[in-house]
């Protein structure tokens, strides 16, 4: 059995050289909020899921993304609500959210 159940990337690269990448769009602020309403859904911890922030991903052109293990789902956002639905539907349910999906 693995650590956890889900362990969850966002990427928070931040380029410096003028290149689109995911820390423009926020990824920082929706992975606070993701790690925020993880805790208070009790769904974090040994067994459950994990909430990361990663370096780049190499996808920045399709972001922001995050990516949910072992699922190997990759997921792009806008604001909260996209990231409660992945949460309810996918953590939660583990139902994939395919119009979030990348």
């Amino acid at each position: 059995m693995s650590y956890y159940d889900k362990h969850v990337f966002f990427c928070c690269n931040q380029r410096t050289n003028g290149e689109q990448c995911c820390n423009d769009s926020g990824s920082r602020k929706m992975r606070d909020y993701a790690k925020d309403r993880v805790k208070q859904l009790k769904l974090s911890g040994p067994g459950k899921v994990r909430i990361n922030q990663s370096g780049c991903l190499d996808r920045c052109k399709e972001g922001p993304v995050m990516v949910v293990y072992p699922d190997a789902v990759w997921y792009t956002y806008v604001d909260q609500h996209d990231i409660d639905e992945i949460i309810d539907e996918h953590l939660q349910k583990g139902r994939v959210v395919e119009r979030l999906r990348i």
